[in-house]
């Protein structure tokens, strides 16, 4: 994971939004023990993910599990609370107070005694950035936390989170959390571009399927049951499903088939091929799903240049650097 000594799995499996809205505790254990077998050894939470059921569907799995602790990583991450709308001041954020709280809650509802990454969720332009590096150096050394990383910061905003923490030797962020897949490619290919080479960022990418858009499930409407079919979630829809992208998505099957596997599968694989990215995150409501979303392994393998320039031919999105 960037320069860290820290080896994560090139997969890993989250829960937001499955995790207590679309699965129940028997299912989570079955995907867990699944993706635990075939080499997965990252799962990812927050405390935001279904006001905290997420962790503690996440924790009831892990003690029925019982697998050694040294073999798998496990995070979360605070700034935007778990109680909603209940949510009272020093509920949210990245302050000394909630960040604090945020992480002891969360080694409770995991029922572990540390976590190996906690990320700041989001950027809080309410608390200094000293305050949110002195805090989470704190935890480190508290071995609460072993590694702390940001999740949607700017490069700039990482860059300065670095400069605080040089300046009082103290322990910076070594990997963010950014949204990456086909239609989403800004920060990861673009803005980290300076923080792979100089702090050593890794980064442990979210939604490679961009919800499910790219597994062509949204070609000819919503599926009752699928993610963008659920209450709560139509902003998710809006963001993702316009007749532009599905199109690129139809296009972009015809490339899958011809290399032999899935839409969901090469548009996983196509994300591992950026250097920059340690891992993808992959979310499932089935066996199946998850079997599938697997076999991005074998995926990758057939990306070869020819295929990726078909892709990028498709996509016509690559980002360039705005020249003065």
């Amino acid at each position: 994971m960037g320069k860290t000594g820290l080896q994560l799995s090139v997969l890993s499996f989250g829960s937001w939004v499955t995790f207590h809205k679309q699965v129940d505790d028997s299912m989570a254990d079955r995907l867990m023990g699944i993706a635990y077998d075939q080499g997965i050894n990252f799962f990812d939470n927050a405390e935001v993910y279904a006001r905290g059921e997420s962790e503690l569907m996440m924790g009831r799995v892990l003690k029925k599990k019982n697998w050694d602790r040294t073999s798998y990583v496990l995070s979360s991450k605070a700034y935007f609370g778990s109680r909603g709308p209940k949510n009272k001041p020093n509920q949210t954020g990245l302050s000394r107070k909630h960040l604090t709280e945020a992480c002891h809650e969360a080694l409770q509802r995991m029922q572990v005694d540390y976590l190996d990454l906690f990320y700041c969720h989001r950027p809080d332009p309410n608390t200094p950035m000293e305050e949110i590096v002195w805090t989470m150096h704190n935890l480190i050394t508290q071995g609460k936390i072993l590694y702390w990383g940001t999740s949607m910061w700017s490069g700039a905003e990482i860059m300065e989170a670095h400069m605080v923490a040089k300046q009082n030797n103290l322990i910076g962020p070594v990997v963010e959390q950014p949204l990456y897949n086909m239609f989403e490619r800004g920060r990861i290919e673009l803005d980290y571009l300076p923080l792979y080479r100089t702090v050593g960022l890794g980064t442990t990418i979210w939604s490679p399927l961009a919800s499910g858009l790219l597994t062509g499930k949204y070609n000819n409407g919503i599926p009752e049951g699928s993610r963008l079919s659920l209450k709560g979630f139509e902003w998710l829809r809006e963001r993702w499903l316009n007749e532009n992208r599905i199109q690129k998505v139809k296009q972009l099957q015809t490339v899958a088939d011809e290399i032999g596997e899935s839409l969901a599968a090469m548009a996983i694989a196509w994300t591992l091929k950026h250097p920059g990215v340690t891992t993808a995150i992959l979310g499932a409501t089935s066996e199946e799903q998850l079997h599938q979303n697997l076999e991005a392994l074998g995926a990758y393998a057939k990306l070869n240049d020819e295929t990726m320039q078909k892709i990028e031919g498709i996509l016509q999105n690559k980002p360039e650097p705005v020249m003065n």
